[in-house]
């Protein structure tokens, strides 16, 4: 390999000198030129919009992705420039884990068949999951590693340049003080015995000073004006990063809304397997409680049991008629929607009136709302006294 050994040398010298300029500005020693406040502004700006994106990006990743050894596995893939593996998510896999157990149970039993309506359930809220997933990464992850890898990295070179520039500045008004107060000395005290007096050659040494504080002055000028216009685009990197965050924050609402509607249906699902009527020709039909806590913040009814809900024949809409006990005012904690015309449809806050029949599945109220009635579950009302 061709070395230029000349070039070599100058290039150390000259990070030699800027070394011994930054070492003495640390100390006191050395004065130090001052950048423009706008520019140190803008400085501070970048800094701050820097360590910020830093950390929104690195507690997003975890957010979205909580398993450390996957984050690092996409981390290898993105610098190979791999496409990752699809993954299955975790609610997928609990779905699938659910489908399996039930063909081992017996789709035809009870448990079997809850186990694959919750199973089909569960494999469609981690497909949203995986929704959510993939457009976070497009339109919200991405653009913040594109910022940090490629804009930011320019400003911090051009940051690094105009910080050397600024040493040169500062080298080159050292060098002129201290020619123009030796040319000041010997001017003072001239030695006539010289045959070149020596204020003649600190006065070149002096000019030759004072030419490379013009030149680095203009050198440090420009690389300042080059540093202030790419800080000056961290404004439109604010507003780039807006819209990603208006796509994120609208990705999450798709996917909760999606969940929402998942859940409303499993309920439905789950309710109507505990409505179903037990007939001699066919085997009773047992199901969970028509309403899970795991769905709902509110606990369910002390009295459900699952036997219960199998045991009982549901209301009709004539069974209504009969004498009535325990009449009661009722708050409704959930929105419910009637599955038939012997069902009454409910809004959360509202108050009814709710009572009982003798016989009456002890996991259902009848609910009166003027001159409506119908039947409601006891795990969507408050009871008051």
């Amino acid at each position: 390999m061709d070395f230029n050994v000349k070039k070599l040398a100058c290039g150390a010298g000259v990070f030699f000198t800027r070394a011994v300029q930054f070492t003495e500005e640390k100390l006191g020693q050395a004065e130090k030129t001052e950048l423009d406040p706008h520019l140190e502004n803008l400085i501070t700006r970048a800094d701050s919009t820097k360590n910020w994106t830093e950390k929104i990006l690195r507690q997003t990743e975890v957010l979205l992705q909580p398993n450390p050894s996957a984050r690092i596995e996409e981390f290898i893939y993105d610098k190979l420039d791999k496409k990752l593996p699809s993954r299955t998510t975790n609610t997928e896999l609990l779905g699938q884990y659910m489908l399996e157990a039930a063909n081992e149970f017996g789709p035809g039993t009870p448990y079997g068949s809850t186990l694959i309506t919750v199973g089909e359930y569960q494999k469609r809220l981690g497909g949203a999951e995986r929704d959510l997933l993939q457009a976070s990464a497009v339109g919200f992850l991405t653009p913040l590693r594109n910022f940090l890898e490629g804009d930011w990295r320019t400003i911090s070179k051009e940051r690094r340049l105009l910080e050397n520039r600024r040493l040169d500045l500062d080298i080159c008004k050292a060098r002129l003080k201290k020619a123009k107060l030796a040319e000041a000395k010997a001017a003072a005290a001239p030695d006539f015995q010289e045959t070149r007096p020596r204020n003649y050659v600190l006065s070149a040494s002096a000019s030759a000073a004072e030419h490379e504080l013009r030149v680095a002055q203009a050198e440090f000028d420009r690389q300042a004006e080059v540093t202030k216009l790419l800080l000056e685009g961290i404004g439109s990197t604010h507003l780039n990063h807006l819209r990603c965050l208006q796509d994120f924050a609208e990705a999450q609402a798709t996917y909760y809304a999606q969940c929402h509607h998942h859940m409303q249906d499993l309920q439905r699902e789950l309710s109507r397997c505990a409505n179903s009527i037990s007939t001699p020709h066919s085997a009773p039909v047992v199901c969970p409680d028509p309403v899970s806590s795991a769905f709902l913040s509110g606990p369910p009814s002390p009295g459900a049991s699952v036997s219960s809900l199998s045991s009982q024949r549901p209301l009709a809409m004539e069974q209504t008629q009969l004498p009535v006990t325990g009449t009661r005012k009722a708050k409704v904690l959930y929105d419910y929607e009637g599955h038939d015309g012997s069902e009454l449809s409910l809004l959360a806050d509202e108050l009814i009136i709710v009572h009982t029949v003798p016989g009456m599945d002890p996991d259902w109220l009848i609910g009166e709302r003027g001159n409506q009635k119908g039947k409601v579950p006891v795990t969507y009302l408050e009871l008051l006294s």
